[in-house]
């Protein structure tokens, strides 16, 4: 998922007032379901870029590409980076915290465990958020409907690993223990943004750019550590490390503004939902993954609960009896 400032106003008007509205919405149902059919098939790429370059190397070209297509795209629309050094400094953060570390502990931890079982763990990033929105940061306060949902959600992550099964402690759970700490870094970022770079109000293709830019930079500083390995590639691996890249860490990052425009913060946060189907049906369909009995039903369980701490589903209220 994308980090971006607070979307910019728009006047609304009614369908029955403009003509062009509905191809408008249209355009940002269709920028919408884009959005989670990309996403969800990162992992799919992650995983068949694997066969032929190192878990580094998915990680450098996804970072680089995407700062490539973001820094087109900023160049194309004239975006102005800022000039004061703190904001620099933020988004240097951000680089490392939503780029750097969770791309690099997604792709080693799909070296042991299914592109399935990553999706569905990556959805585990609102809990995270919440977590550290209001534990670390501060910037939130949860309700008792929200502990609950995260109580309920961090219950279904333990079924998702299920620590009870024998070998639990071999690749497998080191693998799903990465995805974790991807998420956690996701969580922190989303803190830190929402209480370090809001307040700044940087337009959201000069925020994407920056961040992708900067963790670019980063990883070129690496390559003698991460991306400097033998390759054996082919058309898709090539194919894959441009869709994971240019598209799932570039383009997406646009339509995922427009969205954020058009529908607001609530709405296209439900993306949430979609790319963990799409994740785990390609992995299905295409590499013939399989799901233990406790996955699926881990992910309702954390679905359940994230709809509870973002508020979509509310605890009933008890009634008091009148005397």
């Amino acid at each position: 998922m994308g980090v971006s400032s607070a979307p910019p106003s728009a006047s609304v008007q009614s369908p029955e007032s403009s003509p062009a509205l509905s191809a408008g919405s249209r355009r940002i149902t269709l920028q919408f379901v884009g959005m989670g059919l990309v996403w969800g098939a990162s992992f799919l790429f992650m995983k068949v870029a694997l066969t032929g370059v190192s878990f580094g190397q998915v990680a450098w070209t996804r970072i680089l590409l995407g700062a490539l297509t973001l820094g087109i795209i900023a160049l194309a629309t004239r975006a102005k980076l800022p000039r004061n050094p703190k904001i620099w400094m933020h988004f240097s953060v951000i680089a490392i915290t939503y780029c750097v570390i969770p791309y690099s502990l997604f792709a080693w931890s799909e070296q042991y465990i299914s592109s399935s079982l990553a999706s569905i763990l990556n959805a585990v990033t609102p809990i995270m958020t919440a977590l550290m929105a209001t534990l670390l940061f501060r910037v939130e306060k949860l309700s008792a409907g929200q502990v609950f949902g995260i109580a309920v959600g961090i219950l279904g992550v333990i079924i998702i690993v299920a620590p009870w099964q024998a070998g639990a402690l071999v690749g497998d759970w080191q693998g799903q223990l990465a995805c974790i700490g991807a998420v956690t870094s996701y969580g922190f970022s989303f803190g830190y943004l929402r209480k370090f770079l809001t307040p700044y109000q940087v337009p959201s293709i000069t925020a994407a750019f920056m961040y992708m830019g900067i963790a670019g930079v980063i990883m070129l500083v690496l390559t003698p550590v991460v991306a400097w390995q033998p390759v054996d590639l082919d058309i898709w691996v090539v194919l894959s490390l441009v869709g994971l890249g240019a598209f799932g860490t570039g383009i997406v990052y646009i339509w995922n503004m427009n969205v954020l425009a058009a529908w607001g913060p609530t709405a296209t946060s439900s993306v949430t939902y979609i790319t963990p189907v799409v994740g785990v049906i390609l992995g299905v369909l295409l590499l013939s993954e399989s799901l233990g009995w406790h996955e699926p039903l881990g992910a309702v369980i954390v679905f359940l609960g994230i709809l509870l701490t973002q508020k979509r589903l509310r605890l009933p209220k008890r009634s008091v009896p009148q005397v």
